[in-house]
């Protein structure tokens, strides 16, 4: 969360502990994918002892959507330090967005394989009647085999029967709710090759199953004292992990019709610490607290009764609610026939159930995968495997550069004059590479032609500017700020031969931009010399 929180994201962001101690955030990302590394390498030499490791395996690291483009870079520096890949290997490590990671293992699935939560039955649901669905598949596959493309739709596609019954063109949302966030994503289904195009740049926000154990700490803060509890993480770390494990445990069988209380086991340094600290036992707090829903055990646990249990859902599950139907409403999303409910936090059933509530009396059909707590991981692999399955991304920000216009008296403003040379220049233009919510396709370039100022220079430093509106036009605009840098690496002039004709003294670099990939990618080339240049964006330089 403080990857996605930070609006300063840098190298050497540190993370404080409950403990008050500080480690670089980076050092702590990539101790946590080294062990997953080594971890995922054993099993394979397991499997296969004769794979060779080096550059056999290429890694995908899942990431939320609404993470910007710094965030994503991070995660790109932490795999090169844990030893994943290298950067003479970038290209073995693929950044994957989450919903989109789970649309892609959606559309793999069977009817048996999914839980449709408008359907009574109990224990499962189905996705309408099966004759029509077998029906309409067999009229796909039979039109398709009359079709050049058929094979590869059918076999590297492998559509399943819910996507036989979708129409190309038809719509639907996959909300992903984790741990920290919720992302949204809304996909359009294409034929003939069964890709995917996004319809609305991706939300979502900080609603994740976290806030629910936020929403417990505070209620213990509320029995025993927050500086009570604060001191005790601080100076118990390992109990607290114990305490918030036990509650993780009774917060997964929390249920909308769930009878009977719930235990939540209090660790005995819990118990022992606090009689220490304040002269009385835990059950004292409890009968002194304004908390009359939560009682004390004599096994030694916390009895909190089910509806109090939900009640620490509300919050987080209500700013999920809302950020759908906020969604819903944009003209973009018109249209949307079924939403997907994926990520380890779609297993709560109080969460099920509560979208199912709200929304399916709107005629949206909410479906939960059977294993959906692992449809991202097995989205992920899919995704690795075909990369390009998804076509069409929507730009969540405005991107572009500050340039020099010729000024135009009455459209520019009087501030921004600058005369140089007997020249009239306007200063600060923000020139667009591509605006928010554009829909770009994979691998649609952007393409600059960039001057070296003096001979000799070694490097081209442009910075970058982005904002959330479209229209912006200077960089010192509101909203509008410095979010990277362009950074062109030249080899000597002289280094190869002019193949151009070009005069001596002017030298071309020619930069291509694509924002349609999960990360913003350049290349460039010496358009005199015909070679290619170290070309990188850097979004962690501020």
């Amino acid at each position: 969360m403080k990857i996605h929180s930070a609006t300063d994201l840098t190298l050497k962001t540190q993370l404080e502990a409950v403990n008050g101690k500080k480690m670089p955030a980076l050092e702590v990302f990539a101790h946590a994918l080294r062990f997953f590394r080594e971890h995922a390498l054993q099993e394979l030499r397991e499997q296969s002892p004769s794979l060779p490791e080096k550059d056999t395996v290429r890694w995908v690291l899942t990431v939320p959507a609404i993470w910007k483009q710094p965030a994503k870079q991070f995660m790109r520096e932490a795999a090169y330090l844990a030893g994943l890949v290298s950067r003479e290997n970038a290209e073995q490590l693929l950044i994957a967005l989450e919903p989109e990671a789970a649309s892609v293992y959606c559309r793999k699935l069977r009817l048996h394989q999914l839980l449709d939560l408008s359907s009574r039955a109990p224990g499962g649901g189905r996705l309408g009647e099966r004759r029509s669905i077998d029906s309409s598949f067999r009229q796909a596959r039979e039109q398709l085999r009359r079709s050049r493309h058929s094979r590869t739709f059918l076999v590297e596609s492998g559509v399943g029967e819910l996507w036989a019954e979708m129409q190309a063109g038809d719509r639907y949302v996959v909300a992903d709710c984790g741990g920290g966030t919720v992302d949204l994503t809304v996909h359009q289904l294409e034929q003939p090759h069964g890709t995917l195009k996004e319809l609305y740049k991706a939300s979502g926000g900080p609603y994740g199953a976290v806030g629910v154990d936020l929403a417990f700490e505070q209620l213990l803060c509320r029995i025993f004292g927050e500086d009570f509890i604060a001191t005790f993480k601080r100076q118990r770390p390992a109990a607290w992990v114990d305490l918030t494990i036990a509650f993780e445990a009774r917060k997964r069988t929390a249920g909308p019709h769930r009878a009977g209380a719930l235990n939540i086991s209090l660790p005995f340094s819990f118990i022992d610490f606090y009689r220490k600290q304040r002269g009385h036992n835990v059950e004292t707090a409890l009968r002194r607290s304004s908390v009359n829903f939560v009682k004390w055990s004599s096994q030694g646990m916390l009895r909190m009764s089910c509806e109090a249990m939900n009640e620490l859902f509300q919050p987080t599950v209500s700013g999920i609610i809302q950020h759908i139907e906020v969604l819903l409403a944009r003209p973009e999303v018109q249209g949307v026939k079924l939403l997907f409910l994926v990520g380890g936090f779609a297993e709560s059933a109080v969460l099920q159930h509560a979208v199912q509530a709200a929304l399916g009396a709107r005629g949206l059909r909410v479906v939960v995968p059977h294993d959906v707590g692992l449809t991202i991981l097995k989205g992920a692999v899919l995704f690795g495997q075909a990369p390009g399955v998804v076509r069409v991304r929507r730009s969540p920000l405005t991107y572009g550069v500050g340039v020099l216009n010729r000024f135009v008296p009455g459209r520019h403003p009087p501030e921004k004059l600058l005369v140089r040379d007997g020249r009239r220049w306007c200063t600060d233009v923000f020139e667009r590479f591509v605006a928010a919510e554009q829909s770009v396709a994979l691998g649609e370039e952007v393409r600059r032609s960039y001057c070296p100022a003096r001979p000799g220079q070694r490097r081209v430093l442009i910075n970058l500017y982005c904002c959330a509106a479209e229209d912006a036009r200077f960089i010192t605009d509101p909203g509008v700020r410095k979010c990277g840098a362009l950074s062109l690496e030249l080899e000597p002039a002289d280094g190869g031969q002019d193949t151009t004709g070009a005069p001596p003294g002017r030298r071309e670099i020619r930069a291509a931009m694509q924002f349609g990939d999960t990360e913003i990618k350049v290349i460039a080339v010496d358009v005199s010399t015909n070679r290619s240049v170290r070309a990188s964006i850097d979004f962690l330089s501020n």
